[in-house]
């Protein structure tokens, strides 16, 4: 097994090691994804329309469920596979900007996939906005080669053209449902669904040509609708669809909680994570309650949820009654990496700094926001830290242990500090920052890179779960761009979760 982030700065991606194999995958001609592009943020509008004007996605969503079920798709939403007792499958995060970040991952998760079951992608398979014709490079493509099924739940870019692509790909070209009536003249939803993004028309031949990329017996799986279950073994795993803006419909809420009950074991897989960035978000359900209500009930025998949409990987362990459930981000798969240096020393339902994990380490993921505002503002001299002086002030501003124990000869000097600032790192919770608020929310919500900015090191990453009467495993692997992690990808986090 190769070093880890954890062990040497070589394992994290850093030094001369030579670019990884993965570019042979790629299509000759890769568009690049230009996040602040005015055709790009238009696009993508639907997301802020909604939290103006009132969040259509729960009705809209009701409408695929029925013409779902309408077309024989199983009214309780599971999937019954016939695994044995002991099984494995993937889950990998938000993959699909179909550049270099996406594809580096490629070589790494077919490795570690062999002899799994099936995989999960847990949100955002497509960016910007969803589009039929985008499937092919950022879907087709790249997992052609895996051999099993692929299941996923919809992330809020999955949304921007109304599901519709997702549904053809994934529900067995569900036909489009029936329009919502017309609202209101000049109500707040006549004023949304005047500006609403709509879907645009697909080529039909690039989605056919496409689908062979995937077309062997072993590969092919329908889902009944954007939110289902799947039995396999000795575990039930539910995907819910958090839509838009991170919520559930009433309807969806009322099926969780049904699909939820009884004694089996169960790994929750959703859009929007449950705990991240040292914060609780429970995910509230329309009508009352919430997602995480439901999650802690011991009688739902819940063991772990995992969640997409920010693209790094965080575990948190929470305790629930003397019960330990594992919370987890897992949204690495190939969308531009968010920062985790931003993220504060953790203290959050009673998980505590020692207790937490997160890939990239926090020096790494500020040495490499550093690199790159250095090339972009042409100060490098300036705001550029190597990985060992990053690893250092993010280790003495948030007061924990590094994550990788930094040179000796390493001095934390005036400069560090202000770039540490600048680029908006965390702090001790009794220790705070009057910078520290306001510089990560602009930091994290305007300053993330689109990957057109990257090289590697990419801090990409993927799950494996295996599966046994009495436990599962859960593994963190890594994808850097750089060829020793994608020969052999290291483990960045691994944990035992007991099923009994």
């Amino acid at each position: 097994m190769s070093d880890s982030s954890r062990e040497t700065a070589e394992g994290a991606g850093w030094g001369e090691a030579g670019r990884g194999a993965y570019r042979r995958l790629m299509p000759d001609h890769v568009e690049k994804l230009f996040w602040f592009d005015p055709g790009t943020m238009w696009a993508a509008r639907n997301g802020v329309l909604a939290s103006w004007f009132g969040d259509p996605t729960g009705r809209t969503r009701g409408r695929w469920v029925a013409a779902r079920e309408a077309a024989g798709a199983p009214a309780d939403k599971v999937i019954r596979r016939h695994e044995g007792e002991r099984f494995s499958f993937m889950v990998i995060g938000d993959p699909g900007e179909g550049d270099d970040s996406q594809y580096a991952v490629v070589p790494g998760f077919l490795k570690v996939s062999q002899d799994t079951a099936f995989a999960v992608i847990a949100s955002d398979v497509i960016y910007p906005v969803g589009t039929t014709d985008d499937y092919g490079p950022k879907f087709f493509r790249p997992y052609q080669d895996y051999p099993a099924p692929i299941y996923a739940i919809p992330g809020n870019h999955d949304w921007y053209e109304d599901l519709g692509a997702f549904m053809r790909v994934f529900c067995d070209d569900a036909p489009p449902p029936a329009a919502e009536p017309r609202p209101r003249p000049l109500s707040r939803a006549w004023w949304r669904t005047l500006l609403w993004h709509r879907p645009r028309p697909a080529d039909e031949e690039l989605l056919a040509q496409a689908r062979k990329l995937r077309s062997a017996p072993g590969q092919t799986a329908v889902q009944p609708g954007p939110y289902w279950a799947i039995d396999a073994g000795p575990v039930r795993i539910v995907g819910i669809d958090t839509g838009l803006l991170g919520t559930l419909d009433a309807e969806q809420g009322a099926w969780l909680r049904e699909v939820s009950r009884g004694p089996r074991p169960k790994i929750l897989v959703t859009g929007s994570p449950l705990y991240v960035d040292g914060e609780h978000h429970p995910c509230p359900i329309e009508g009352g309650g919430t997602v995480d209500d439901i999650v802690r009930d011991p009688a739902h025998h819940y063991v772990a949820a995992i969640g997409g949409d920010i693209h790094n990987y965080q575990r948190y362990p929470v305790d629930v009654g003397g019960r330990t459930i594992q919370y987890v981000v897992a949204g690495g798969g190939g969308a531009f990496m968010h920062a985790t240096h931003t993220i504060p020393r953790v203290s959050v339902a009673n998980v505590t700094e020692d207790d937490f994990r997160c890939y990239p380490l926090r020096g790494d993921s500020l040495a490499f926001y550093s690199r790159l505002y250095g090339r972009r503002l042409r100060l490098p001299r300036l705001l550029t830290l190597t990985e060992a002086e990053a690893t250092a002030v993010v280790s003495e501003r948030l007061g924990i242990r590094p994550g990788r124990t930094p040179a000796a000869d390493v001095r934390v000097t005036r400069r560090a500090r202000l770039v540490a600032t600048l680029l908006g790192a965390g702090s001790r919770p009794d220790r705070g920052s009057r910078f520290r608020l306001p510089v990560k929310k602009i930091y994290t919500q305007l300053f993330s890179p689109g990957s057109v900015s990257y090289s590697p090191p990419f801090f990409k990453c993927f799950l494996r779960l295996d599966v046994t009467p009495e436990q599962v495993r859960l593994r963190c692997f890594a994808a850097t761009g750089k060829r020793p992690q994608e020969l052999d990808p290291p483990v960045e986090d691994e944990i035992v979760i007991p099923l009994a």
